[in-house]
């Protein structure tokens, strides 16, 4: 199968992007897990489908490199919105799209006909442990301890961090340094955490000063990623819940390793995350037919 498609990014997190306004596409786990092989793909965090929606301007349906299904990406979404916009399926300059995580609404920064920046409505943050889905005698989960299993035969290491669902699972901690970190080694304990059944993303976050700090995050079902708007955007909450950078309705700016983000926690609860969105390259790719039928 022909598959044509344009690599995207915002602050470094990279997805392949496919029109599906006509129609969907087969198998599109098996396809994303294909295809974002950055050896034997086109190399990506995942695949993501641009599609019709009978609730919104566009559906947006992405996945992983380990073909499952994710939610939400507040990366994602705004070069959903540059795609539609640069590709003339839409002369709107602000549109609705629909997402396993609710409708999102994006607004775009035009230059020379092309959106080279969007901002994203991502909604109020969820606190809840049954509704985040955590496994937890608290009613909310923050600043309190997680301790990860001793399977690399070390002592056991709590980590304190608040737990946070962006329309998907989040943990934030804060760390002294986030670069001398081995995600490679942490991240996987707290994905499959048992606290955790679905899963978790894991925030790393370094205070650089009172509006800004940095951080790296471990996507379940894709690894260490360059960026994270979902999890940018649990960094803001957190940062502002415990007073360690920003206050309500101000912005700060959230520093991933692919670039640079702007969050804002409203006085009203709602998100606002705000940043690049970019196209890398476009192309065609062949799927093989034990792909599709996998």
């Amino acid at each position: 199968m022909r598959i044509e498609f344009t690599k995207m990014h915002g602050a470094g997190n990279d997805y392949v992007y496919v029109d599906c306004t006509k129609e969907e596409l087969p198998n599109p786990g098996a396809i994303s897990e294909y295809v974002s092989h950055r050896r034997f793909g086109i190399g990506s965090d995942g695949l993501i489908m641009i599609c019709r929606s009978d609730v919104a301007d566009f559906k947006m349906r992405m996945f992983n490199a380990d073909a499952s299904e994710g939610k939400m990406c507040g990366n994602g979404v705004r070069c959903v919105a540059k795609f539609v916009y640069d590709k003339g399926l839409t002369d709107k300059t602000t549109i609705t799209l629909e997402t396993l995580a609710g409708i999102k609404t994006i607004d775009m920064l035009v230059e020379d006909g092309k959106v080279v920046e969007a901002k994203v409505d991502m909604g109020k943050p969820i606190f809840k442990c049954t509704d985040i889905p955590m496994i937890s005698d608290h009613f909310m989960f923050v600043d309190q301890g997680l301790v990860l299993s001793d399977n690399y035969g070390e002592e056991k290491v709590v980590y304190n961090g608040t737990a946070i669902s962006m329309g998907n699972p989040h943990f934030v901690t804060f760390v002294e340094d986030v670069d001398s970190l081995d995600l490679e080694k942490l991240g996987p304990q707290f994905e499959h955490h048992k606290l955790f059944p679905e899963g978790v993303n894991t925030e790393f976050v370094q205070v650089i000063d009172k509006n800004t700090v940095k951080f790296r995050v471990w996507e379940r079902g894709s690894g260490e990623t360059w960026a994270c708007g979902t999890g940018a955007s649990a960094v803001g909450v957190a940062c502002v819940l415990l007073g360690n950078a920003g206050k309500k309705g101000e912005e700060i700016t959230v520093i991933a390793k692919g670039g640079t983000l702007k969050v804002t926690y409203g006085k009203d609860d709602h998100v606002i995350l705000q940043g690049p969105a970019v196209t890398a390259f476009e192309g065609v790719i062949e799927v093989p037919d034990e792909v599709i039928n996998k």
